[in-house]
């Protein structure tokens, strides 16, 4: 961010002097810089209301949509005008993002009370600066008393007003949330020092968990996830803080710091909403929460608590029921890649693998394609490690260890079911994979996942578990080997000319000429200047025909069998990405970052 220069001068034709702006005005220096017309001015000057004397006059204007003089195509709405007008008093303009706001700092520098009378936000504070946004550049009358009180140089940015009057509201809230509660804290000791007072601080606190403070952190906190896309909350105990991040397209964001006398209360809230014991902090534990959205959409989250050297370390993973309803496009299978898998998954019996790391989109995949086969005339049942999302049309069962059920044990019960089509979650063991290639052979259809880097390498998977080659060659239909990538944010990408040399590393030992452009990631207010939005699939689907069932043995070359399944049609996961690439939805360094290479290495 660039560092503010003097605002025009009186002869630039904008107003000047300690006062609000004004609607009137605004519309003139519009009609004036050319973004509207005399006409529209007109209109809206006739349809004045008592409403202009209480809402900012950018607000006033960006909700009429009024289209672009310079630009018809375009819409004048709050965040245009905005920018606009940081240019036309030439500060800076600032978009505010929540996620890089050190909340707990900035709302330390100006009180709530000072802020709401000039509609000012801090967001960013440091040892010499204080950057505050305003959507009224022509007050500056709290400049100076500012820079008296912090004894640090005030900067001025131009932000939403919108956002400014929202922020000001949340992150005002928020803190005096958690002073509050740090004022409930009194028998704690002011410093930690040792690590038997984490253990104390783990084991008891003061704070009661439907203190309404720390009830609204955490609705703050679930709704915040939600609207930031977040798949992930971590809650992250330290030393001295608690931090919590969220993982949103794939990546870990931090979004709060919170103090550490306070984190048992939010984690006793998060663990009392999801009905895990409060008390065991020794142990790890599971649970889940449902709740809504902001739009009053249900969400489910799954929880896992895990005890650190500095107090539990708590994650949610948010499932949005949507994912069901997505479509194999959606997904990211191309028309070819949907063929082949359809065809797989309508077989009679036998065994479909689906394999990827944690996180690449293997329940994502299943959910979406059981939800296709459980129809009113077949009896799907699934056995899950824990139930990922609960579907009507599915027979679900979860393992409980504590009780003896696990896959193995799960599937011989579904076995007596009379079911058509099983879902095992994992098969982790020789026993649950026994059991896989036993009901394969009575005549169902089983789903299920692996931990492999790639489709070939599940067969090797299966005979290292124990299952001789054989009953692979009879059992197993096909493998899906999946990845996901971050897809290129269709409102501000850019097409620009390959990188041939980062291309042709892409698709080694294939050999393929570049296309004649790629998208590249430049950054905008909706995709929170990443350049990125949103994921895509990359599928490597490899059904095991006649040629490569001859080539599984006890002894199998993977090498050898990769390279038939490429003849038999397969298209390795690198190169599923490189096609991504060249269609314009993802980067070379995202697909290079998230498959192995196209030979396997």
């Amino acid at each position: 961010m660039n560092a503010p220069v003097k605002e025009k001068s009186q002869a630039s034709g904008h107003p000047q002097g300690d006062k609000k702006l004004d609607a009137r005005e605004i519309l003139r220096m519009l009609a004036a810089d050319g973004l509207l017309t005399n006409r529209d001015v007109a209109d809206m000057l006739a349809t004045r209301s008592r409403k202009w004397q209480d809402t900012h006059p950018l607000i006033l204007i960006g909700e009429r949509n009024l289209p672009d003089a310079r630009t018809p195509d375009k819409t004048l709405n709050v965040e245009t005008l905005t920018e606009w007008l940081a240019g036309a008093v030439r500060l800076p303009y600032y978009h505010i993002d929540p996620l890089k706001i050190d909340v707990s700092a900035v709302c330390t520098v100006v009180s709530h009370a000072y802020a709401t009378r000039f509609h000012i936000l801090p967001v960013a504070v440091n040892a010499d600066e204080v950057v505050i946004a305003t959507a009224e550049p022509f007050q500056r009358e709290w400049i100076s008393v500012l820079e008296q009180v912090t004894r640090r140089k005030i900067t001025r940015v131009v932000a939403n007003p919108a956002d400014i009057l929202r922020f000001l509201a949340e992150f005002y809230s928020l803190a005096r949330s958690v002073r509050h509660a740090l004022d409930q804290h009194q028998n704690l000791p002011n410093s930690i020092t040792n690590f038997e007072q984490l253990v104390q601080l783990g084991n008891s606190s003061s704070l009661d968990a439907n203190d309404q403070s720390i009830v609204h952190i955490v609705d703050w906190l679930l709704q915040y996830a939600f609207e930031q896309r977040a798949s992930d909350i971590h809650i992250e105990p330290r030393r001295d803080v608690c931090l919590v991040r969220f993982r949103i397209d794939g990546v870990m964001q931090m979004v709060y710091q919170a103090p550490v006398q306070v984190m048992g209360a939010i984690i006793n809230r998060i663990k009392h909403l999801a009905r895990m014991d409060v008390v065991e902090k020794r142990r790890p534990q599971d649970g889940r929460i449902k709740t809504k959205t902001p739009k009053g959409e249900e969400i489910e989250l799954r929880l896992s608590s895990m005890p650190t050297a500095f107090g539990e370390k708590l994650v949610l993973r948010i499932f949005n029921p949507d994912v069901l309803l997505k479509n194999y496009l959606e997904l990211g299978f191309s028309d070819e890649e949907q063929q082949r898998w359809q065809s797989l998954i309508h077989q009679p019996h036998g065994i479909i693998l689906v394999t990827g790391p944690t996180g690449s989109g293997k329940t994502t995949t299943l959910y979406s394609t059981l939800r296709e086969l459980a129809t009113p005339e077949v009896n799907v049942c699934t056995v899950e490690d824990p139930i990922e999302m609960v579907y009507p049309n599915l027979n679900q069962m979860q393992v409980q260890h504590n009780l003896d059920l696990d896959f193995a044990s799960g599937v011989r019960t579904l076995m007596r079911q009379d079911p058509d089509i099983i879902m095992i979650g994992e098969i982790r063991d020789l026993e649950t994979a026994e059991m896989a290639v036993q009901a394969a052979l009575t005549g169902h259809l089983v789903l299920t996942t692996l931990h492999t880097n790639d489709a070939p390498s599940a067969v090797a998977r299966l005979l290292d578990l124990g299952v001789p080659a054989y009953l692979i060659r009879a059992t197993v239909l096909g493998v899906l080997a999946q990845r996901l990538a971050r897809t290129i944010c269709p409102h501000c990408r850019t097409m620009t000319e390959p990188d041939e040399q980062l291309w042709h590393d892409m698709v080694r030992p294939w050999k393929s000429n570049p296309p004649a452009r790629v998208a590249n990631p430049t950054g905008c207010l909706e995709c929170r200047m990443t350049g990125f939005h949103g994921r895509t699939g990359i599928y490597e689907i490899m059904p095991l025909t006649p040629t490569l069932r001859t080539l599984v043995t006890d002894t199998v070359d993977l090498a050898a069998l990769r390279e038939a399944a490429c003849r038999e049609g397969m298209r390795p996961l690198r190169i599923a990405g490189a096609m991504k690439v060249a269609a314009g939805l993802t980067t070379a360094e995202e697909i290079l970052r998230n498959t192995p290479a196209a030979d396997g290495s």
